[in-house]
């Protein structure tokens, strides 16, 4: 589990992030989810320590990373996969050399045992086969999942997506979000999604956490969200349809 304690950013006299506390769930899919300017980002950033908050803790399974020295903290995101917005793919390399840099990087496995991991992963994220391609070669929906087999080749405890369905068509958004679901089940992952997508919100949201100028505005499920009355998180959802459809498909159940 990750929990956040009182965290607090700001950069020169502008704050970011205002005493956020939330607690992540192991073996689940946490959402962080905000406008543009929220903060989201920069939670993250913090989670995994690229910043530094000016107030407040950030716990991984017990263990306050704010407080590790370098080598602990190189040794604890070794246990985090990370897939960016863009994928993040090298250009020049096959799928097959973009899985294996982090193995490269970090493990003193044989090539043998890279590349039998390579296979496993692909396989998982059900691009077998694809491994002499190029980044040039293969669809948006592909290099996401590439990039999600890159994320987790090295087995980590936990996972950070970067709007992982940013560019993608509605019907491979909803492919790449069983293929999150099904790896943070299967893998009993801590997974942490920033998105703007609300289709994803109600796929995949197993806890929810919505920042509005840098405060926590409100936490829950995606079963719960559908009956938030808080205002600012409903201005916020139901500016998408499909959640305005979702709402009123709910209601019906619920007088049936």
């Amino acid at each position: 589990m990750i929990e956040i304690k009182n965290i607090s950013k700001s950069f020169g006299d502008k704050s970011i992030l205002k005493d956020i506390n939330a607690n992540l769930q192991t073996g689940k899919c946490n959402l962080i989810i905000g406008a543009s300017g929220s903060g989201k980002s920069v939670l993250t950033k913090v989670m995994v320590g690229l910043f530094e908050p000016d107030a407040g803790e950030v716990l991984y399974d017990g263990e306050n990373m704010t407080q590790l020295p370098q080598e602990k903290r190189k040794e604890l995101r070794q246990q985090i996969g990370m897939l960016f917005q863009g994928s993040a793919l090298f250009d020049s390399m096959t799928v097959e050399q973009n899985i294996l840099f982090p193995l490269d990087m970090f493990t003193k496995l044989s090539y043998t045992d890279k590349r039998k991991r390579v296979n496993e992963v692909l396989d998982r994220v059900n691009l077998k086969d694809a491994n002499k391609k190029f980044p040039a070669e293969i669809s948006g929906g592909m290099k996401k999942r590439v990039g999600i087999a890159r994320a987790i080749v090295l087995n980590p405890k936990y996972l950070f997506c970067d709007e992982p369905n940013s560019g993608l068509d509605p019907q491979t958004s909803l492919l790449i979000d069983k293929l999150i679901k099904e790896i943070t089940n299967d893998y009993n992952m801590t997974t942490i999604v920033v998105t703007h997508d609300m289709n994803s919100v109600m796929e995949i949201g197993d806890y929810i956490l919505y920042l509005h100028q840098g405060s926590k505005q409100w936490e829950g499920s995606n079963k719960d969200i559908i009956y938030s009355k808080n205002e600012l998180l409903n201005k916020f959802i139901f500016a998408s349809e499909f959640l305005q459809d979702a709402k009123e498909m709910r209601m019906l159940e619920d007088k049936r």
